[in-house]
């Protein structure tokens, strides 16, 4: 997020390399059909780190190999890092342009996707321009919004920033409509829906465990941080129990504000796939996600979701009735333990990671390998 707002100061030497040269593919485009097509991923989310978008890389990477493809990523383990400011549990690599180059050269990739906005990011995507090479990028989170709720920057000049960064991507891939037509908005000018989804098989196999705890259980599942609003689950006046499943900067605050909720820290695997089978209605309060991967998880093990009418949940839940959307956020969770479990899994097990995966690979070919 830092990266944004440093980049904002300032502007890469390398915007000014003539478009020709930009858009140049240095990269040869035959290929056998046994050689698999290499793709580099330049991310600034990776592990320790637990969130929406290690999980869809890493789901991303395993699906790979079955359509043709594998996968390489540039991650901060290869670089010094040093925390991130309010946000000491994310480390900002000190990426350089000449590290980065090297990575590539090393790679040898035939693509090139940058999935965050950060240091890496930003050094993946100077070395692109300076080396004309095509690539892709991915708006994966509305760091604006972010960036206004932690520091006070107006929206307006981090997606200035945004849009300089994205629009000399070949494309830049968002998760639904509502959102490409939104960025389309805001001038970001080569937007391509990529179709997301979930490991549907680790989630659909979840136990329904009784739990010690008062029903019904109300759960929450993210990052505890101010712009996730997770306040305002813990907020609502919900009989049963209210359980917050994750870490941030302010779960010691909020623990202490809210001693009737239970805050059960990361959960990974099969404890985390039974806890959202066994909770009566998943909530994802969120009004900044540009998807909301945890829902599809929830209803993948047959919970139904309440949420704000905002984009995310309208796009995953729609009119399948598998989830409760209002304003009232109290009303639509009390609303959404009245719906079929059987009903929110069938509609979940639809978004599959190897059809997300079928989807990237297809952007990436179009975009970037593309005669």
């Amino acid at each position: 997020m830092t990266a944004i707002a440093h980049g904002i100061a300032r502007r890469s030497a390398t915007e000014d390399v003539p478009a020709t040269v930009r858009n140049a593919m240095p990269v040869a485009l035959a290929r056998s059909a046994e050689t698999p097509l290499r793709i580099l991923v330049a991310t600034d989310a990776w592990r320790p780190q637990v969130n929406g978008v290690v999980r869809t890389h890493e789901w991303l990477a395993a699906e790979a190999t079955k359509l043709g493809a594998e996968f390489h990523f540039v991650t901060p383990d290869r670089f010094h890092t040093i925390p991130m400011p309010t946000y000491p549990e994310i480390r900002l690599s000190l990426a350089s342009k000449s590290r980065i180059g090297r990575i590539v050269e090393q790679i040898r990739p035939d693509a090139i996707h940058i999935a965050t906005e950060g240091p890496i990011g930003f050094a993946m995507r100077r070395y692109c321009l300076a080396a004309g090479r095509r690539f892709t990028t991915c708006y994966h989170t509305r760091f604006p919004e972010y960036l206004a709720a932690r520091f006070r920057l107006p929206v307006g000049i981090a997606y200035a920033a945004l849009r300089r960064f994205h629009n000399s991507a070949t494309a830049t891939m968002v998760a639904t409509a509502a959102l490409e037509q939104e960025l389309r908005h805001r001038g970001f000018a080569k937007t391509v829906l990529w179709r997301r989804g979930v490991n549907c098989a680790s989630f659909a196999s979840a136990v329904r465990r009784p739990l010690d705890l008062p029903r019904p259980i109300f759960l929450t599942v993210g990052r505890v941080a101010v712009e996730k609003n997770i306040e305002a689950f813990l907020q609502l006046d919900l009989p049963g129990t209210k359980l917050v499943v994750g870490d941030g900067p302010a779960r010691e605050r909020l623990q202490d504000e809210y001693p009737d909720c239970r805050f059960l820290g990361v959960k990974h695997g099969v404890e985390l796939a039974d806890l959202y089978a066994s909770a009566d209605v998943f909530v994802f309060p969120s009004r900044t996600d540009t998807f909301g991967l945890v829902m599809l998880e929830a209803l993948c093990t047959g919970t139904p979701v309440a949420a704000f009418p905002v984009t995310g949940p309208r796009e995953i839940l729609g009119e399948s009735g598998c989830g409760v959307m209002s304003e009232d956020l109290r009303e639509a969770a009390m609303t959404a333990l009245s719906i079929s479990r059987d009903a929110c899994r069938s509609h979940g097990l639809r978004h599959s990671m190897s059809e997300s995966a079928r989807s990237f690979i297809d952007n990436i070919r179009r975009a970037v390998l593309a005669a």
